[in-house]
């Protein structure tokens, strides 16, 4: 039996249903509160887990705000064009190693934090994130899922402005503005799942379905991610991937986020993360379009 981890209002705690328990309390003290430390005793979390019918709820998940449940990442990875359809809606060619970039650690939040846009012109990619349990280097893939704590829900939005300000385009960013990474509701461990190799995704923004198809779809899978960012880099306990998006993503039909828009992303046995797009104040670069948006914005006003 595996866990279900969340960050109640700062403090770690297992899930079963709709309640939630407070991680020192019903470890009797052997473990602490920081969301982070309990990363590193998973094993404790599966047995601590597996005794929760006999304990006392702390309370409700309906009455409490939870947050990132991973709040403090050492190091964010992500991967482009890592569905075969996005790649092809991107008109680019289809990878034959990941494309990887980092989002920086700052831009991660909760799983019901608004989104503070700088500019007209962000965007959303629904995303499965991977949790690194056990770290080290030289994994094989066949190993892989050994080495993942566990999964989440991510949103990896995007400011179109930045990325696309210069030629060739800027990854890391663009995607890193503070609030551009939601990750929720709860870090799931992969036995957990019946096949964490094939889940459903969807993103729905103001009830408008956008994106949607399955983690099976995946060009490199969670994994095989994990086994190549081993071959060249130490991971760490709580590092994050951000595995790619799925095709239907704004910037392809020229539609960009707008104040007020309600941002829902949903993956098959992990839940739900639900982000409010708020319009704040111009970065530096928000007045001017880059020439790549410009066309898609002139392809979008022709339909």
């Amino acid at each position: 039996m595996g866990f279900r981890l969340a960050n109640v209002e700062g403090r770690a705690a297992l899930v079963r249903g709709d309640y939630y328990y407070d991680l020192e309390i019903v470890s009797n003290g052997t473990l602490g509160s920081g969301p982070m430390d309990a990363l590193s005793s998973l094993e404790e979390l599966s047995l601590i887990s597996a005794t929760l019918s006999d304990a006392e709820p702390t309370g409700n998940l309906n009455d409490v705000q939870l947050e990132s449940p991973v709040p403090i990442p050492g190091s964010v990875f992500a991967v482009g064009l890592n569905y075969r359809k996005h790649a092809e809606e991107s008109n680019m060619t289809i990878p034959n190693v990941p494309m990887v970039f980092s989002k920086y650690p700052s831009c991660i939040t909760g799983p019901t934090a608004d989104i503070d846009m700088r500019s007209d012109y962000s965007d959303f990619e629904a995303e499965l994130v991977v949790v690194i349990g056990q770290g080290g280097k030289n994994i094989p893939v066949t190993d892989g899922w050994n080495h993942v704590a566990g999964l989440c829900v991510g949103q990896d939005f995007t400011d179109r402005a930045v990325q696309f300000n210069s030629a060739p385009p800027q990854f890391d960013l663009g995607k890193s503005l503070d609030t551009f990474g939601p990750i929720g509701p709860v870090l799931v461990s992969p036995d957990e799942l019946d096949n964490p190799n094939s889940l459903g995704l969807e993103c729905i923004i103001n009830g408008e379905v956008r994106q949607k198809n399955n983690t099976s779809d995946l060009i490199f899978d969670a994994p095989t991610l994990v086994s190549y960012l081993y071959q060249l880099v130490t991971l760490k306990t709580g590092d994050l991937i951000f595995t790619g998006t799925p095709s239907g993503v704004g910037a392809p039909d020229g539609r960009f986020l707008k104040d007020g828009d309600v941002v829902t992303t949903t993956i098959e046995g992990l839940g739900s993360i639900r982000n409010v797009c708020v319009r704040g104040d111009d970065h530096p670069r928000a007045t001017v379009v880059p020439e790549f948006i410009q066309k898609l914005i002139d392809k979008s006003s022709e339909h």
